[in-house]
């Protein structure tokens, strides 16, 4: 039996583990992610192939796209994979994982038990199938990202199954009485066109299917799979019957194809099966419960929470009962967000258990907020609020509920690290420019220079928050500081469009919407210049860039009075705009 110690255990390696787990080796913390599989990524991995959702709503909702550490892998990305390799995506989630200073990535790694020590969680039990090791992980403080709630539930955590009454949390599209249905398990494919014609024999042991049987789902595209092949949450739990699902999910996928191939014209003649998934996606099991139960009403109505950390918006998808074995039903009821709401810190830590996280999809919500806090983006960006939240915690000595006291400290780490939460902006005391004057040489009408110094890093209404100039102008941007100070970064965030989506996904449709390579309108290259009293004093020149945040750190603190950004360039749009500029003393820990 090998015994390690961390600061910060996170089980479960899915988009919000795996952001929570950086965020809190990037803020100092030890820590260790453990994962059952072995590949990090979960639902958005090569294994299963979804792709990730999130406020935007597949672009419905201008510039609400999520950013901070989900952005920063979706950049890579698109940045080294332009043919949407899933083989090179899993490698740009594990190298983030397993190259990132103070993490330890413990991969193929399934924690089977936990010790519990007055009411806390003391170490979790775990074996490593390739290694063959036992290993027994100490922490003083533990993250459930585990997607089914397993490290909660066996630590003896509060959490629900299914759908609460409407009277609980005055839900009107809730049911008039509890039950225990959740959302069902999904199992996904991908076709490719032949060039020839290819035959399909049906296996024996698969569905059959009409027209008629498929009427209320949407198959007309015939180059991936379908979400609506779903099945588990009535009659067969999604945790316990999960196998039995898979078998019954193997033959739906194939009867579902033999039905495109063989069951009428669907154009599918010289189309063939690339790859059929061997392990479903899984929507909804258990959810934590924590300070808050955050319900339908804050979803519907947009709320700004006091002590918000993330957000959401991907509408209320409220899959029906069963699935796919109800075809009488559509197989969802999309209740659209006019606007997008805040997700409170209270949510993402255990109510009863002190030193235990919540992250994913089994945050403390009800089943209403839950079909639209569920999806990967949502879950990432509200896992690197409580990774973020770990680091404070272990840097403190104090335990998640009592960062809670220290609110203003966790909002302003992460809007510096370029996430987003609505009705906050920047006051953090460190930034040098936040009372500096801005100006630019040329600059658009209601894009003026000032804007990068408005403490909200992307486009909200009316408010464009951004400074932009035509890139053939040769436009510069100064920023003077309000006293001399000695600066030792930088910190630029650029427009890499949060308009448009660019997830990885195996649909036609969703892929079609995005452009190729990196987005045009980041910034490539641009040159910082540091001045005293009107004299050059230092001068950076920077390229190769493909991120929307970029950090410099200078070699030495240079003391100036201004910094001038000149020499921009993008990956091919005409206008540059920059969001925000930050200057610091240090680089943080």
């Amino acid at each position: 039996m090998e015994q390690l110690s961390f600061d910060f255990v996170v089980v479960g390696g899915g988009m919000s583990g795996l952001c929570a787990a950086i965020a809190a080796a990037r803020h100092g913390a030890k820590t260790a992610l453990v994962h059952a599989r072995p590949m990090p990524g979960g639902n958005a991995s090569s294994e299963i192939r979804m792709h990730i959702c999130g406020a935007d709503d597949h672009m419905r909702r201008p510039h609400a796209r999520e950013t901070g550490i989900i952005e920063e892998i979706l950049l890579e990305h698109k940045r080294r994979n332009p043919t949407n390799s899933y083989a090179v995506f899993d490698s740009i989630l594990w190298e983030k994982a397993a190259f990132c200073e103070n993490l330890t990535l413990l991969l193929n790694t399934c924690v089977d038990g936990v010790t519990m020590r007055e009411g806390r969680i003391e170490s979790v039990s775990a074996y490593q199938q390739t290694t063959e090791k036992r290993l027994t992980l100490y922490a003083p403080l533990f993250a459930d990202a585990t997607g089914d709630g397993s490290l909660g539930a066996w630590a003896g955590a509060d959490y629900v199954v299914g759908r609460e009454a409407r009277s609980a949390y005055d839900e009107s599209h809730a049911p008039e009485q509890a039950d225990h249905c959740t959302m069902g398990n999904s199992l996904m494919f991908k076709a490719r066109d032949a060039g020839h014609p290819v035959p399909f024999i049906k296996p024996d042991w698969a569905n059959t299917y009409t027209e008629h049987d498929l009427r209320r789902r949407i198959h007309e595209d015939v180059t991936s799979g379908y979400w609506w092949i779903e099945l588990g949450g009535g009659r067969y739990n999604t945790i316990a019957d999960a196998e039995t699902l898979r078998d019954e999910l193997l033959k739906a996928v194939y009867g579902v194809w033999d039905h495109i191939k063989n069951g009428g014209d669907h154009g599918a003649q010289n189309m063939e099966l690339e790859w059929v998934g061997m392990l479903p996606g899984k929507r909804e099991s258990r959810r934590l419960l924590g300070d808050y139960v955050l319900n339908e009403a804050d979803c519907a109505g947009g709320r700004r929470f006091a002590d918000a950390v993330a957000y959401g918006g991907w509408p209320m998808d409220v899959h029906t009962v069963e699935g796919f074995l109800n075809d009488s039903d559509d197989p969802t009821v999309w209740l659209r967000l006019e606007d997008v709401y805040t997700i409170p810190y209270r949510c993402y830590y255990s109510r009863n258990i002190p030193n235990l996280f919540l992250c994913g999809r089994i945050i403390s919500a009800s089943h209403m907020a839950f079909a639209s806090a569920r999806v990967m983006a949502t879950c990432a960006v509200g896992g690197q609020a409580v990774g973020t939240a770990a680091a404070i915690a272990v840097r403190r000595g104090i335990l998640p509920r009592e960062v809670g006291a220290h609110i203003t400290e966790l909002q302003q780490t992460l809007l510096r690290d370029d996430c987003y939460i609505p009705g906050i902006r920047n006051e953090d005391a460190d930034d040098l420019l936040r009372n500096a004057q801005a100006s630019a040489s040329h600059a658009l009408p209601g894009c003026e220079a000032e804007n990068v110094l408005s403490g909200v890093a992307r486009t909200v209404g009316e408010c464009a928050n951004c400074w932009a100039a035509y890139e053939a102008d040769n436009p510069t941007l100064t920023l003077r500081l309000a006293e001399p100070a000695a600066v030792r970064q930088i910190q630029l965030t650029f427009d890499s469009n949060l308009s448009r989506e660019i997830t990885i996904s195996i649909n036609r449709e969703v892929l079609g919407r995005q452009s190729a390579g990196t987005p045009p309108e980041l910034v490539r290259s641009c040159s910082l210049v540091f001045e005293r009293e009107g004299a050059v004093i230092c001068r950076m020149d920077v390229g190769e860039l493909w991120q929307r945040r970029c950090v410099f750190d200078l070699e030495q603190p240079v003391l100036c009075d201004t910094i001038r950004i000149e020499n921009i360039r993008t990956h091919g749009a005409e206008l540059i705009r920059v969001f925000e500029a930050r200057a610091y003393l240090h680089c943080p820990a």
